[in-house]
């Protein structure tokens, strides 16, 4: 087994910044309004051509994965304003 050297320690914000799939706007889960955050979010899953499964399953894996991952670093506001994004996506899609 390989010894921890500390190097993998933030393996999530390197996916969220370097993502194969999505091309995404800096500091995105960052932003305050969830409606914003969703129609990014569109917008890079519709424009990406490396994605594997639909624009919608792409945005929202990304949403969820970035969730999940911050998991207690995520102050109890940013969460609430994510989760609202996930309802706005779905809206976006069609999907609620």
């Amino acid at each position: 087994m390989a010894k921890h050297d500390g190097s993998d320690e933030k393996w999530s914000q390197d996916v969220t910044e370097h993502s194969d799939a999505l091309d995404l706007d800096d500091d995105v889960f960052t932003w305050d309004d969830p409606a914003r955050i969703a129609a990014s979010l569109k917008r890079s899953a519709e424009s990406s051509r490396r994605r594997k499964g639909s624009a919608y399953q792409s945005a929202m894996s990304m949403l969820t994965f970035y969730v999940n991952r911050a998991g207690t670093n995520l102050p109890a506001s940013q969460r609430d304003v994510l989760e609202q994004a996930k309802d706005e996506l779905r809206k976006a899609f069609g999907r609620d």
